[in-house]
């Protein structure tokens, strides 16, 4: 008996960080097919080609500014479509909205990663600053959850003229040392989406948006983020909202479109 248990408790502490360090893509990312047709006005269906051969797939929502306008670039959760923002577009304050699925979500080829994602926020950010339509100093960066660490690495690496963060995370891996207080979750995760040892090099000006009542991402992760934040930056913590319900609050896009009339 003696040695049944010890071979369970070897195979507990041995098979469960192996489980998570090989299966973690799978616990990170959940693609998602095209949802319903998008059907508002001035939409342009883009493909966007990667360096390396992947073909991203997404949307262009122009906005009521005269052309050139300015641009939010949008990066979506871990189990999130895009398209369904196309439909509440007019809430960006007449600003352009280009909206980009991920590796493998809609359709978007190859498979998703930190690495791919962060080299595809990239690619997307200056495929947008050529075009004739969109103003190249005008842009900027929103992410929501697991896109929040997508939008802080482009504003890490591009001038950027602001960035919204909606529960957004001090890194993946602090929030798998939650989730997983047993493990040596440090040396097991791949995709540490490490955000705020990003801020010290970004000046944009920041809109936080925190969920009051995140379970997924505790508010006191998105304010690490937003207190190592060097540029200037706005709080804002949604009380009795949640992790995936804080875009129905209505104070959610009043303080997006206050954010942006004050980027003009």
């Amino acid at each position: 008996m003696f040695w049944s248990l010890a071979r369970i408790g070897v195979a507990v502490v041995v098979g469960v960080p192996l489980f998570v360090y090989l299966l973690q893509e799978k616990l990170l990312f959940f693609p998602q097919p095209l949802g319903k047709p998008i059907n508002v006005p001035n939409v342009e269906d883009v493909k966007i080609t990667t360096p390396d051969g992947v073909t991203l797939h997404g949307w262009l929502v122009k906005g009521h500014h005269a052309q050139p306008a300015p641009l939010v670039i949008y990066f979506g959760g871990n189990a999130e479509e895009v398209s369904w923002l196309a439909s509440v577009a007019d809430q960006f304050g007449g600003w352009s909205l280009l909206l980009v699925n991920y590796r493998g979500y809609g359709g978007s080829e190859g498979r998703p990663g930190e690495r791919e994602l962060f080299a595809d926020a990239l690619t997307i950010h200056d495929w947008a600053i050529r075009r004739s339509d969109v103003i190249p100093e005008r842009v900027i960066a929103m992410g929501r959850s697991l896109g929040s660490g997508v939008a802080v690495h482009l504003a890490s690496d591009r001038s950027l003229r602001g960035v919204i963060l909606v529960t957004p995370y001090d890194s993946i891996t602090e929030i798998a040392k939650r989730q997983y207080p047993y493990l040596p979750v440090g040396m097991l995760i791949r995709h540490p989406f490490d955000s705020i040892s990003r801020v010290d090099k970004i000046d944009a000006p920041l809109l936080c948006l925190a969920a009051g009542e995140d379970l997924v991402v505790p508010p006191k992760h998105a304010r690490r983020l937003y207190d190592a934040w060097r540029g200037p930056k706005t709080w804002r913590e949604l009380a009795g909202a949640g992790h995936d319900s804080i875009s129905g609050e209505p104070e959610y896009w009043e303080a997006i479109g206050g954010f942006l009339k004050d980027l003009r």
